[in-house]
């Protein structure tokens, strides 16, 4: 059982194929934040072919607003799906009825053709898949409790995100060989996209493969013996509000941290969400070039994070995340002053930067599981979540307003100073992690 601080005292048996296929997962939906959101299918529907009069500004302005409402409705709903999956026992079926959704919302977006009347088709598969991978996100993170002990927690945590990255890495390499390098083999005409939207269907496919050991060895949690009564949907709410009052007053540290961590996770999301944009405006990358460095981002953030699962129990998960955050200020501060001697500098200092989100982003997920009390994880995430989205404005507007002020200051390479708003969100994150005690009581 939990003692009073954020670590456990006693280790529970736990099945080694439940903790591999949980870790699995991770590896199954990379499909989804890498060619999905990211890199292939949000630069594809902001590109030239779906702009009725050239303007392609305007197409990613609008993918903006499909992800700012998107972390609107995972803002408000998150909260009442995290404590009804928990009180139910439905934490599991509720992941592979989200995974379900992302992989019809994948075989969907092949049928997005590359002509302007199908761009608010591709908006709507986009946002919608957002919100359904966010979602999918809080019972994912509620069970890492279920397949691990205090002992293995950090490290099953890192392990997972590095499966991730690596699952990432052969996505990018596939998609560039067989569908985008001179020859490839799939579609060599390009005709219609064709030899793009095909990797929607591979990507759909692959998801559907590795989610079956979860399935098979994950198992369900028994429904709460706390509260058996379903919940409303208002008296979900009520019990937010209640709860966030209730961690004010008794356990102000984790309450600060889901704070802190929501400024610097949008920091986070910031670097990856940009990082295209930087290296083919700021850095003249081109698409293959763009897609190369997203393989060794993955690369390096991987490693970060299989190393900061390894350190986390020796060292601390606070201080884990306190050194990443420090050094992408490092690395992000190298992208601006260097920015003049052109591509080796993202190369370099761009890398550096993916090299610390993976710990950060795992030993994020593993700190909060240390503090989430037994049978009510999905409700902590939940509020992780709730926490993360309400700031996910922070770094779309500092990049812009960075943007913005640099053009009005007659700077010629404007885009790489919207490096400075992110760095500007991260260190806030960092300032208030700072004042976080780094075992925080567990959640009564």
């Amino acid at each position: 059982m939990p003692t009073k601080l954020g670590t456990m005292t006693t280790t529970k048996p736990i099945s080694k194929h439940a903790t591999w296929a949980w870790m699995l997962w991770d590896w199954a939906e990379q499909p989804y934040p890498t060619i999905i959101q990211t890199f292939i299918f949000a630069t594809y529907i902001t590109g030239t072919s779906f702009a009725a009069n050239g303007d392609v500004d305007s197409l990613a302005q609008q993918l903006g607003w499909a992800g700012a409402i998107a972390g609107i409705l995972v803002a408000i709903s998150a909260p009442v799906f995290g404590r009804r999956t928990d009180t139910a026992g439905h934490r599991k079926r509720w992941l592979l009825i989200n995974s379900g959704i992302l992989v019809s919302l994948m075989v969907a977006s092949y049928f997005v053709e590359p002509k302007p009347e199908f761009f608010i088709f591709g908006l709507v598969l986009y946002a919608i898949g957002s919100v359904v991978q966010e979602t999918a996100f809080i019972n994912y993170y509620a069970m890492l409790k279920q397949v691990t002990n205090a002992s293995n927690m950090a490290r099953v945590s890192g392990i997972a995100w590095g499966i991730g990255y690596v699952g990432g890495i052969i996505l990018l390499l596939g998609s560039l060989v067989l569908c985008f390098l001179p020859g490839h083999p799939i579609y060599p005409t390009e005709e219609g996209a064709l030899n793009i939207r095909v990797i929607f269907l591979f990507a759909a496919a692959w998801m559907v493969i590795f989610t079956i050991p979860l399935i098979l060895f994950v198992p369900e949690i028994p429904k709460s013996a706390i509260q058996a009564k379903r919940e409303s949907i208002i008296d979900s709410y009520k019990a937010l509000i209640a709860q966030i009052k209730k961690l004010r007053r008794d356990n102000p540290d984790a309450l600060k941290f889901l704070l802190a961590s929501a400024v610097y996770r949008d920091g986070l999301a910031g670097v990856f969400t940009f990082g295209a944009i930087l290296g083919s405006v700021a850095f003249g990358f081109s698409q293959t070039g763009v897609i190369m460095f997203g393989v060794a981002a993955n690369i390096v953030s991987g490693i970060g994070a299989f190393i900061g699962g390894a350190i986390d129990n020796k060292i601390g998960t606070k201080k884990v995340i306190v050194i990443s955050l420090f050094g992408m200020l490092i690395a992000g501060a190298g992208v601006f002053a260097f920015a003049g001697l052109g591509s080796i500098t993202y190369w370099v200092f761009g890398l550096a930067l993916c090299l610390f989100v993976g710990p950060a982003q795992a030993s994020s997920r593993t700190f909060v599981a240390r503090f989430a009390p037994e049978n009510r994880e999905g409700e902590i995430f939940g509020l992780y979540q709730t926490t993360g989205r309400a700031a996910s404005f922070l770094s779309p507007t500092l990049w812009s307003l960075s943007l913005m002020a640099a053009a009005a200051a007659g700077f010629a390479n404007a885009t790489v100073f919207g490096i400075i708003g992110i760095m500007i969100v991260l260190a806030a994150g960092l300032f208030w992690l700072l004042k976080v005690h780094p075992n925080p009581k567990v959640i009564e």
